[in-house]
């Protein structure tokens, strides 16, 4: 076990060793849409990559959803065939969002010889989710 201290070390260290592995901007929270960005997740248990859409009104979540949702085939064939895409993923505990995403198993951020699997991982789904999102930037907005 970790304390909270060891554990905010340890995942600082992970964060800055994969951006000096890849050092690029990445999209992530400027999507151009408040209530869409695209995440790296890393626990103690698994690793994701996300493209997530969070909003405060219902219908205008399920609008942004339905946007992605209608584009699942091309998402599939032409950028992560394993992608999963999911209107209610639980976040927290009681807080939801709709969340279209790729997980990697059995990895732990506390387990550094996990990290060069998860670095790679990372960065070839978040560069694919990418490469999607702006191809259907205009389509998603719209």
């Amino acid at each position: 076990m970790f304390s909270k201290e060891d554990a905010k070390r340890i995942r600082q260290e992970f964060w800055t060793s994969f951006g000096q592995e890849y050092p690029r901007k990445w999209l992530l929270y400027n999507t151009k849409v408040k209530e869409i960005s695209l995440k790296f997740t890393f626990t103690t248990k698994l690793a994701q990559v996300s493209i997530d859409i969070d909003a405060d009104d219902a219908l205008i979540q399920e609008y942004y959803y339905e946007k992605i949702w209608s584009l699942e085939q091309i998402l599939k064939t032409e950028f992560i065939p394993n992608i999963i895409l999911d209107p209610k993923y639980e976040v927290t505990a009681g807080k939801f969002v709709s969340r279209a995403y790729i997980q990697l198993n059995n990895v732990s951020i506390h387990n550094k010889k996990t990290w060069q699997e998860v670095y790679h991982f990372l960065y070839d789904n978040m560069t694919q989710l990418e490469l999607f999102f702006y191809e259907y930037e205009d389509f998603i907005k719209g």
